[in-house]
């Protein structure tokens, strides 16, 4: 009976869509949005209850055994906000949580592994903090049942005669501590009012509090007010406050954020020791760099954005990665992205010489109180991208700003000719202004239906965000509409101050590529500061290379080649670098490795 009541509902409501008028229905709802809910209703009134409106919330609901698939409501919709997914009915039987109907559901959970590291590599919006919560215990996983969540025994009959079994049995007996480091470091600074050293010092179950200070560099401002410190000593805080504790899983959110190059090998080292000592460690990250640096193992998270993620098996670190690029799991027989990766390996040394010079800078000084900086003479060419890299604190966004007019020099004379666009480092989020209004001033017009919008906008896909008001945008989705605001100013030379921060990988590097065919097709120039190695790597041309006392005096190399830039970046790292045989992605050599020793004796810390 069941059935054919099923079947019933599911003719009644192809044959009311069969006799309705698709083209009016189309355009009452844009120019109408209250014409949802009478279009809702009137579908129900007819029997056709694939979509109804829940009366309590106000909602739309979609009964999904009844749903074929056909996106007539994916179509209508102008907020993007439903997504139809087919999936493979092998899945039915891996569901691990859903929150409730139509949302998010999670398939699969990665393997804690004792004295190993294990990254999990993935996009934005796939479950991560799920798997989190879950792990750790702060989250009952309900197996899909949402409406009536099973008992601890039904889930570890579940997961009977696997790895997790054990893990869920300490979890149900309260025997197994988790310590979390979070995504949002700056929450430290509303739950507690005290000294960095305090901090640590309260949660110190294991006592390292003095060697972790030293290891991640935090001498200098431990002895603050958690309220004062920046976004990199609060990062490296909280992953000394994770490490300090006495626990049995160590879970560590995006440890890398606000940090610069060196400060993240001092983290990936925290990182390392825990696993060293016996300990279950995962790390979320999107520098494949320092992900790579870090892991033992890697587990791909795949799927769609906030609706639904699957976890794949466990795999090794330089395999899984490969994996993630390609967008294809040989061993599961799936491809969950339709384009994969590439890496070029040319050089494009030699490539710019004749290039016409679009601006020339002599030597600039700046000096403040407590900090002064020096920047070498040099120029950036037609077509080329100048990646500037170095540690925190030692001048690159004040040359950035004084080669963009946005702050004089003490010495030395910009003489600009050019219009520059300046993306700043640190974004604002504070205004009600929608995004396509955002995007129409800094194209001086209609930016819809325009050709920027299809050579800007589209290829960086935040069309779905017009909208949005930018105080409700996510890090990610303003670095973006931010990254496009800049590219859409008629200019000669584009100045990006770190356009990579909240990007999850795939972003990272679709913005790299595009940024490099942007300038390279238009004739134009770009400047980008960047603690990404791997997205400069990408996207540079040639280099300059910071070196000095962070927070006391700073020197700026002239233009190196990227070769040189690097070999000279590399070697003041002590890290080698070499290319992976397949993908040709960058990869960081394990310390006094084989290859490592040998590059280091030849001075060749660049492949």
């Amino acid at each position: 009976l069941q059935i054919i009541e099923n079947s019933v509902r599911y003719l009644k409501h192809h044959v009311e869509f069969l006799f309705y008028d698709a083209e009016h229905f189309f355009d009452g709802f844009k120019e109408d949005p209250d014409y949802a809910i009478e279009t809702i209703k009137r579908a129900r009134d007819a029997g056709a209850d694939c979509i109804v409106l829940n009366e309590e919330i106000n909602k739309a609901q979609i009964d999904e055994d009844i749903c074929n698939g056909c996106g007539i409501c994916v179509k209508v919709c102008p907020f993007d906000a439903i997504t139809i997914v087919n999936l493979a009915t092998e899945l039915a039987t891996d569901k691990i949580h859903q929150y409730g109907q139509n949302s998010f559901r999670l398939y699969k959970l990665p393997t804690p592994k004792k004295g190993e590291v294990v990254g999990l590599l993935g996009r934005n919006g796939m479950g991560k903090s799920t798997v989190i919560n879950i792990l750790s215990g702060s989250l009952k996983p309900n197996l899909g049942k949402y409406e009536v969540p099973p008992e601890w025994d039904e889930i570890l009959d579940y997961y009977s005669g696997t790895e997790l079994k054990s893990h869920f049995e300490k979890i149900k007996d309260g025997q197994i501590s988790a310590s979390i480091k979070p995504q949002q470091v700056y929450n430290i600074a509303k739950v507690f009012d005290g000294t960095g050293k305090e901090l640590l010092e309260k949660y110190d179950e294991r006592g390292i509090t003095n060697q972790l200070i030293k290891t991640l560099d935090l001498k200098n401002s431990v002895d603050q007010n958690v309220k004062e410190l920046s976004g990199g000593e609060l990062q490296r805080l909280a992953v000394a406050v994770t490490s300090v504790k006495d626990a049995d899983f160590y879970f560590f959110d995006e440890p890398s954020s606000y940090n610069d190059i060196y400060q993240r090998m001092g983290v990936a080292r925290v990182i390392q020791s825990l696993a060293k000592i016996g300990k279950s460690v995962m790390v979320v990250e999107h520098d494949l760099t320092l992900l790579d640096y870090v892991s033992d193992l890697i587990e791909v998270l795949y799927g769609v954005s906030s609706a639904y993620g699957i976890v794949s098996g466990v795999l090794s670190t330089k395999v899984g990665i490969n994996v993630f690029l390609d967008g294809y799991l040989p061993s599961e027989n799936v491809r969950f992205r339709d384009k994969k990766f590439s890496f070029d390996v040319s050089t494009t040394t030699g490539q710019f010489a004749e290039a016409a010079t679009i601006i020339k800078y002599p030597i600039l000084e700046k000096k403040y109180p407590n900090f002064s900086v020096t920047i070498e003479a040099g120029q950036v060419r037609k077509g080329e991208v100048l990646g500037v890299m170095g540690a925190n604190s030692l001048g690159k966004t004040t040359m950035m700003k004084m080669i963009a007019g946005v702050e004089k020099p003490d010495l030395g004379n910009v003489n600009k000719k050019i219009k520059i666009s300046y993306k700043p480092q640190y974004l604002s989020n504070n205004s009600d202004v929608d995004v396509v209004s955002v995007l129409n001033t800094a194209n001086e017009g209609l930016i819809e239906g325009s050709q920027e919008e299809e050579q800007i906008v589209d290829p960086l896909k935040i069309k779905k965000l017009y909208n949005k008001s930018i105080k409700n945008l996510s890090g990610g989705e303003l670095q973006k509409v931010s990254i496009v605001t800049c590219l859409l100013q008629k200019a000669d030379l584009y100045a990006l101050d770190e356009p990579s921060a909240f990007l999850d990988v795939e972003d990272r590097i679709a913005v790299a590529k595009f940024i490099q065919k942007f300038t390279r097709s238009y004739g134009k120039s770009a400047m980008i500061i960047d603690h990404d190695v791997q997205l400069l790597d990408l996207v540079s041309d040639s280099m300059v290379i910071f070196e000095g006392t962070s927070g006391v005096s700073g020197h700026a190399t002239s233009p190196l080649s990227k070769v040189e830039g690097m070999n000279k970046f590399l070697k003041s790292l002590d890290v080698t670098f070499r290319r992976d045989e397949k993908s040709r992605r960058p990869r960081v050599n394990k310390e006094k490795s084989r290859l490592d020793k040998i590059q280091k004796a030849e001075s060749n810390f660049y492949y």
